[in-house]
């Protein structure tokens, strides 16, 4: 939508390159790819407002994960929540899903040193929960995470999402596990 609403063409590698970038940098690289006037701190702040709006209204969780999570918490599994999501909106899209109350620990990559290409957020989270990286697994959708819980010692779940087809492959190589919906695993109980 930021890009649309200034007359500009989503081009097909963009969300790729900013994947990986810190909101600054994917800041920085639109405003130069694009040539806009807008400051990168004014660019941020639009991002964050139309980000928080959709993350309070309409994101939705992956399919049968409320069920899962809701069914974990039943029998009494510690749940973590390890992102790279400001605070605003991981809570404003779990409690728009109805599982904010599923999580006995939030972790952010805000807290840590580095991004989920390392196992800090996931220590951080399985500290916050009492438990061993050996303990626990991660459940991840981007390959960045998966390498960086794997480097830790935890097992991982990869959820192939298909919006990058080649980390989707390269997850279902470097994951514990891979799934396309949280029945999969729902079944298995």
């Amino acid at each position: 939508m930021f890009l649309e609403k200034r007359g500009i063409t989503i081009p097909d590698d963009y969300a790729k390159m900013v994947s990986a970038m810190n909101l600054y940098d994917a800041a920085e690289y639109t405003k130069a790819r694009f040539a806009l006037d807008d400051s990168p701190e004014d660019m941020i702040g639009e991002w964050f407002d139309m980000a928080l709006y959709e993350y309070a209204n309409n994101i939705k969780a992956k399919p049968h994960a409320s069920e899962f999570l809701h069914e974990m918490k039943k029998r009494g599994v510690k749940i973590a929540l390890a992102t790279a999501s400001h605070k605003e909106l991981y809570k404003a899209v779990l409690k728009n899903n109805g599982i904010f109350d599923c999580f006995d620990f939030f972790s952010s990559t805000d807290e840590v040193k580095r991004g989920k290409g390392f196992p800090d957020v996931y220590e951080h989270a399985a500290e916050g929960l009492g438990l061993k990286a050996e303990d626990c697994a991660v459940f991840e959708d981007i390959i960045e995470g998966i390498r960086g819980a794997r480097s830790g010692g935890f097992s991982t779940v990869a959820f192939l999402n298909g919006f990058f087809p080649a980390d989707d492959e390269m997850m279902r190589r470097e994951a514990n596990l891979c799934i396309t919906d949280y029945l999969e695993l729902i079944n298995s109980l």
